[in-house]
């Protein structure tokens, strides 16, 4: 856990953020041991940022990597993921644990289905 979260403090020094000021890093586990960061990217059309946790996911996936063991993510304070970020966590990853920590390391740990309870999926899809 501590090295999955050192690495989105790293990713979160990585953040393109001048218009919120608010630098997010993250990082996933993959189920080969794997970890890979991503950090959050703004633009001036606010709805065209990309969320660190999303960055993080879609660079794994677009690596080949398709299973995760756990997710860390890291701010300021501790803020948790946004809705559309729980979405893609739970899509991709299924019920993993979710670190989430402030820059000075204080950590939770709460499962993805905690973050999105009774998630749409897959499943409502048929």
């Amino acid at each position: 856990m501590k090295k999955l979260i050192n690495h989105a403090l790293v990713m979160m020094k990585n953040a393109h953020a001048p218009y919120s000021k608010y630098k997010v890093g993250a990082a996933v586990l993959t189920e080969d041991e794997t970890i890979i960061g991503g950090c959050n990217v703004e633009s001036s059309s606010y709805g065209l940022t990309c969320c660190a946790e999303r960055t993080a996911l879609y660079t794994a996936v677009s690596e080949g990597h398709l299973s995760f063991k756990a997710l860390a993510v890291v701010n300021k304070n501790g803020g948790s993921p946004c809705g559309a970020c729980r979405q893609v966590i739970w899509d991709l990853c299924g019920n993993i644990p979710v670190y989430i920590s402030d820059q000075y390391g204080i950590v939770r740990e709460i499962k993805s289905k905690t973050l999105l309870p009774d998630a749409f999926d897959k499943n409502k899809l048929k």
